[in-house]
């Protein structure tokens, strides 16, 4: 079995060390608070102390970790995987970061003889748990192709979306279109409720036609329970969508959602909600609307 290196076990990585192990991977872990290595260990997963530990030990390196400085630190740091990354290995960056970040790490690893695939994944904790996780890739096809075997544990589809780069911004187009879905499931539960209907009977009603969407079957719910447990968090949506707007200012294209989306989230942050879960929106907008 291909050994390989895991770098961050948050809410998504440790699932994915834990499917990894199962299929009989050498896991070599590494994580910033030692304290989530534990479990792991103790189930047969070798605890590094760096970064580069876990590159001189593994020929796949996958990395889940929050935002672009922090794969830059992994990957370029003191004690980084470009310090002891092996020719020939692959570095799949599972995090939601820049587009262009991950072209410039890619061209770092490639004087190493290393590359660099980058593959977000949509599918939150229960997708990590489950396995069942949305992959987008970017990336050299035949270095896709090697480290495939061990991302089919961890998701159900693996797309390659073009060169280094594209995983991320399928990625990002995931996270405009789940955004804008759930503030219109948030509406819809606010004019139900201004207008007398019960919103459960609503999302009954309309779930199975054409406006049925993830977003309204398993986030309406838990917004009318009041249940803002985190399946993926506020902060970190307020991040994707950062990069979105970072990402098309370039192009100057207006994407005036996605702009009003930020708007309402900061709202949700300034009401110290930002370690909630994104269906947090429902209570934004009932406190805009007045319902209860």
């Amino acid at each position: 079995m291909t050994p390989v290196g895991l770098i961050g076990l948050g809410i998504m990585g440790r699932p994915m060390a834990g499917h990894l192990l199962r299929a009989g991977h050498p896991l070599t872990i590494y994580n910033r608070t030692a304290g989530r290595t534990t479990e792991l260990a103790a189930a047969g997963a070798r605890v590094a102390g760096s970064p580069a530990e876990v590159a001189a030990a593994a020929e796949v390196i996958l990395i889940v970790v929050t935002d672009s400085s922090d794969v830059e630190e992994v990957v370029e740091g003191a004690r980084g995987v470009l310090s002891a990354v092996r020719p020939g290995s692959v570095v799949v960056d599972m995090s939601t970061i820049s587009p262009a970040t991950e072209k410039r790490l890619d061209g770092r690893l490639r004087e190493r003889g290393a590359c660099l695939i980058d593959a977000p994944v949509s599918g939150g904790d229960v997708g990590a748990r489950n396995a069942t996780l949305a992959i987008m890739a970017g990336g050299d096809p035949l270095a896709l192709e090697r480290v495939r075997p061990i991302l089919e544990r961890l998701g159900k589809s693996i797309t390659h979306c073009g060169e280094v780069g594209s995983g991320q911004l399928a990625k990002l187009c995931n996270q405009i279109l789940v955004g804008v879905t759930l503030l219109g499931v948030s509406e819809a539960i606010a004019f139900a409720r201004r207008s007398g209907l019960d919103p459960e009977v609503m999302i009954r009603a309309v779930e199975s036609g054409a406006a049925g969407s993830w977003q309204l079957s398993n986030l309406g719910p838990r917004i009318l329970r009041g249940d803002f447990a985190p399946g993926f968090m506020v902060d970190l949506m307020q991040k994707d969508l950062r990069l979105v707007l970072e990402t098309v200012a370039a192009s100057g294209a207006p994407l005036p959602a996605t702009a009003l989306l930020r708007e309402l989230f900061l709202s949700a942050q300034a009401h110290g909600e930002g370690r909630q879960g994104t269906q947090i929106l429902g209570r934004v907008v009932e406190r805009l609307s007045g319902a209860s």
